[in-house]
């Protein structure tokens, strides 16, 4: 069973795995770099699979990429949105009409927002990880230096 100890234990053991805080503050970024990204469906395989193959510290690759959960999901699909069609200068948003939708007009309703959304995923991400590296070092730095 999973207590608040239990958590509690498993967070110190990720902050204290004898890297230093500047190598899980970059596997911290790059987490939320991955929560960002347009890739809805894949964010854990990537996590799972960068931090194997960067040789990072995985669960600060996840804490990174589970900013993106089922609560900040619209949220940041909204932000990404929005990102997209103010970068690509679009004021006029396109309609969705659910009326009549199906397989093969799936495509064309969607076609509009294809390049928006990539566009303002990739900002955010990029944007997310550049923030996130400063934040993720000073906290792992303070956490780090006091006392237990």
């Amino acid at each position: 069973m999973v207590t608040p100890n239990y958590l509690r234990a498993k967070i110190r053991e990720a902050l204290h795995l004898g890297e230093t805080p500047q190598r899980t503050a970059v596997a911290f970024a790059l987490g939320v770099f991955i929560a960002f990204t347009p890739t809805y469906g894949l964010h854990t395989a990537s996590a799972v699979f960068l931090a194997w193959a960067l040789r990072l510290n995985f669960p600060a690759v996840m804490a990174g990429s589970l900013i993106n959960n089922p609560w900040t999901v619209v949220p940041i699909l909204g932000a990404t949105m929005w990102t997209g069609f103010f970068l690509l200068g679009i004021r006029n948003i396109p309609d969705v009409s659910w009326h009549h939708l199906s397989i093969t007009t799936l495509y064309e309703t969607v076609r509009p927002f294809i390049l928006p959304f990539t566009l303002g995923a990739l900002t955010l991400s990029i944007l997310g990880a550049l923030l996130a590296y400063p934040v993720g070092l000073l906290l792992i730095s303070w956490y780090r230096k006091r006392p237990c």
